[in-house]
């Protein structure tokens, strides 16, 4: 019986945390959990016996940390194998009776992917395809994909899953306790994503404890067609008698995994904290339960990293301005390469209402199978609303589906064999929602029912290759008048008898149009009729004023636009604010992260501006704008890290007007940062580094996997008013409060931030720490009022 069938059957229990009982088997500070599958394999046999015995179906091999951007190639393939040797043997040694199987265990990289970070996606899907086409050619019985924070990443570790092995994949996010992922993502946009490329079983784990995921695990009982897991921490970790314990008991514990299992979860675990004794306890009370019936959910949802758009409940607006028919402009960008001006578009549209952005670079003299993705890239960087990638290049198509992070609306396939053929596997390997066109080999059918007959016989193929027709949108083919009085009822009557049908559709409303007079009045009016007919998604040029105008009216008067919200927040005030900041050109391409054009905008101000006064009068009041927006939970770190990006673009025009000027910028105060020995994710110190630069601070950056002595000299050194440490394990804790100690030895002036998925602020004062910081902005917030209060010295 392989694994996906015994999940149908019972329900699956996972083993618990294995870094938790390596510490009291005397992991040092600093030891990497993974050396021990060669060092002290016997130990590590020992724990996966332990943990079958408790009763545990799937134990994880110690893989969780080992990549090629840690290790070497045969470094890291002897890992694997070490570890998979472990697994097995302990399986075979086990009194257990109970279906084991064995997991390859996938952890993050510990870095950002660009443009957030510096890791290149092609990069990561490279690293983990390195680490599961070992784990499967020695006998791993799934991929175990978890504690993922990225949804960039964890595609890139779907992807490589899917491409390295033919083993079921599981694939489990760990979410803050704002209910999203650390990139923002929410669980409608992590479940559209996950499902639609095919993962098997996907759910939560890690986190900061089971109660406090229980609104996201209910979000993807609700949304997902697929069996959730769900593995939490014990709790969070705090010390006792100089031990670090969790907060939740084997009682509680099971308490909280009883409540899971009453909503509907196929498979239960531990993460940090749990130990065989939990999941002896986890195991007694799975067996009580029958494994849940899971129904296939009929949601149409498209989604950017961080942003999901549901259609068929309610019109959406999808922007047609990024195409280069009959826009000189845009065609002269594509050309020329200006993706800057393709970027002020896309802001553009999404300030005028825009729910998806069509993006369209097809003409004959550029390659478009090079520049589309790179458009695509660059429009991720500026605009959180999902994408339809927009051209009949099957090269450009995948290429651009691939770097998209999302689940992208793909336009289009018509119902030509050879075009679906092309398109359609595809859509199944990266996921996506396909517009159908309603024509075929003989043409546009001039009868309704001729282009419904279309449609089925698209819907036809698409299944037979394993896509559901929830993620199919018909566009039933918006003709001009001009050519055929007719034509718009023919497009609207089978536009009605589709939507009667339960299918989603789409049209391209400014066709209707074409050669006559005052287009918008025509436009608005055959909009509002396909409205009335059920009509999904409408392909309209969103800064049109008459045009939103209608789609917002007919919202509002049919009961679309919850307390006239749209309405009024569109039309009630005619001057558009930041908040209480008004917005200016340079303001709003540092809060949107346009980097090129704050850049362009900071050189034209600054030969008729002061330095200071930019930084003071445009940089610092967006940045703040963008900070408090991620303090409220209304802006995510895609937008904090973008528009920080952008204002570094603006420093570094300022710098070069002091240098000019024979001038240097103050800085405020010194603070050394580093991610603690035996840590090599550095992802959070980065974060904060780039918000520190920008608010004025001298950082020094120490890097990762950095030893205690180290940064206690460097604090030394440059007598550093700060100093951040960060660790995301919890096996490197210890190694934190080493360098703590020695830093209040040899520098007790300084103060001392930390922070991490493994700390709260009770942990952190029980190792000495100053302060505990929740997020980037909470450290520089911190380092502020410091210096305001002059307690930096």
């Amino acid at each position: 019986m392989n694994i996906l069938e015994f999940i149908k059957q019972k329900i699956l229990v996972f083993d618990g945390a294995t870094g938790t009982v390596l510490q009291e088997s005397d992991l040092k500070p600093g030891q990497s959990t993974e050396a021990w599958n060669i060092s002290y394999p016997e130990h590590m046999v020992n724990l996966h016996r332990m943990y079958f015995d408790a009763g545990a179906n799937a134990v994880l091999a110690n893989t969780f940390g080992v990549n090629p951007l840690k290790y070497s190639k045969d470094e890291t393939e002897g890992l694997v194998v070490a570890a998979m040797r472990n697994a097995k043997k302990a399986a075979m040694l086990s009194r257990g009776r109970q279906e084991k199987f064995i997991g390859l265990d996938v952890g993050p990289t510990g870095r950002l992917l660009r443009p957030l970070g510096d890791l290149d996606f092609e990069e990561a899907v490279a690293a983990f395809s390195l680490v599961i086409s070992s784990g499967a050619h020695c006998g791993a019985d799934f991929i175990f994909i978890e504690t993922m924070n990225d949804l960039y990443e964890t595609k890139a570790a779907l992807l490589a899953a899917k491409e390295s092995c033919d083993l079921p994949v599981f694939v489990s996010n760990a979410y803050s306790d704002n209910g999203k992922l650390m990139t923002g993502s929410s669980p409608e946009t992590v479940v559209a994503v996950l499902e639609g490329m095919g993962a098997d079983v996907i759910g939560v784990n890690c986190s900061s404890g089971p109660e406090a995921l229980f609104p996201v695990l209910k979000k993807y009982i609700s949304l997902s067609s697929v069996p959730v897991l769900f593995k939490p921490n014990a709790g969070l970790p705090r010390i006792e008698d100089g031990k670090t314990v969790y907060g939740l008991s084997v009682r509680d514990f099971s308490e909280s995994m009883k409540k899971a299992l009453d909503i509907g979860v196929s498979a239960v675990g531990g993460c940090c904290g749990t130990t065989p004794e939990y999941i002896n306890a986890v195991s007694g009370l799975a067996g009580k339960y029958s494994p849940p019936v899971v129904k296939v959910k009929q949601d149409t949802v498209v989604a950017s990293g961080t942003k999901s758009v549901f259609l068929g409940k309610g019109p959406i607006v999808v922007g047609e301005r990024i195409n280069p028919t009959g826009k000189p402009k845009i065609r002269e960008a594509l050309r020329m390469g200006n993706i800057g001006y393709i970027l002020e578009e896309a802001v553009a549209q999404q300030d005028c209402g825009a729910h998806i952005l069509d993006v369209n670079a097809g003409l004959p003299d550029v390659d478009e199978s090079a520049l589309l993705p790179e458009i695509i890239s660059e429009l991720q960087t500026v605009t959180d609303l999902p994408l339809q990638i927009d051209t009949s290049d099957p090269l450009a198509m995948e290429k651009s589906l691939r770097v998209y992070n999302g689940k992208a609306v793909v336009n289009s396939v018509d119902g030509k064999k050879e075009r679906m053929d092309a398109v359609f596997p595809l859509v199944k390997k990266y996921g996506g929602l396909v517009v159908c066109l309603t024509l075929d080999e003989n043409g546009i059918p001039e009868t309704a029912h001729g282009r419904v007959e279309i449609a089925e016989k698209i819907k036809d193929c698409a299944v037979s290759y394993g896509l559901s027709p929830k993620n199919l949108i018909f566009d039933t083919l918006t003709m001009t008048v001009t050519a055929s009085p007719e034509a718009a009822s023919v497009t609207l009557d089978a536009a009605e008898e589709l939507n009667r049908r339960g299918y989603r559709t789409v049209l391209g409303i400014s066709n209707v149009s074409f050669g006559l007079p005052e287009r918008d009045n025509l436009n608005s009016a055959f909009l509002i009729q396909a409205l009335d007919r059920g009509l999904s998604a409408a392909i309209i040029n969103p800064c049109s004023d008459a045009v939103m105008k209608a789609f917002r009216s007919f919202r509002a008067l049919n009961g679309l636009d919850a307390d006239f919200g749209g309405y009024i927040s569109s039309y009630g005030n005619e001057s558009v604010r930041l908040g209480n900041v008004e917005i200016t050109d340079l303001k709003k391409a540092i809060v949107s992260g346009a980097r090129e054009t704050a850049e362009r905008l900071a050189s034209e101000m600054l030969d008729n501006v002061p330095p200071l006064d930019v930084i003071n009068e445009y940089v610092m009041p967006a940045l703040n704008f963008v900070g408090e927006g991620y303090e409220k939970g209304t802006l995510y770190l895609p937008q904090l890290l973008m528009s920080a990006e952008a204002a570094s673009a603006v420093f570094m025009k300022v710098e070069e007007k002091y240098r000019k000027n024979g001038e240097k910028r103050t800085k405020t105060a010194v603070f050394v940062i580093a991610t603690v020995l035996g840590d090599i994710h550095d992802i959070g110190k980065n974060i904060v580094k780039l918000l520190l630069d920008n608010y004025g601070f001298d950082v020094i950056d120490l890097g990762k996997d950095v030893t205690p002595e180290r940064i206690a000299d460097e604090v030394v050194k440059k007598k550093a008013s700060f100093c951040g440490l960060s660790a995301l394990m919890t096996t490197t804790v210890r190694s934190m409060e080493e360098t703590i100690k020695l830093i209040r030895q040899k520098a007790p002036w300084c103060r001392i931030v930390v922070g991490g998925a493994v700390l709260n602020e009770e942990y952190a004062a029980k190792i000495g720490a100053d302060k505990y910081a929740r997020d980037a902005m909470d450290t520089v917030r911190f380092c502020q009022n410091c210096v305001i209060s002059g307690n930096n010295d």
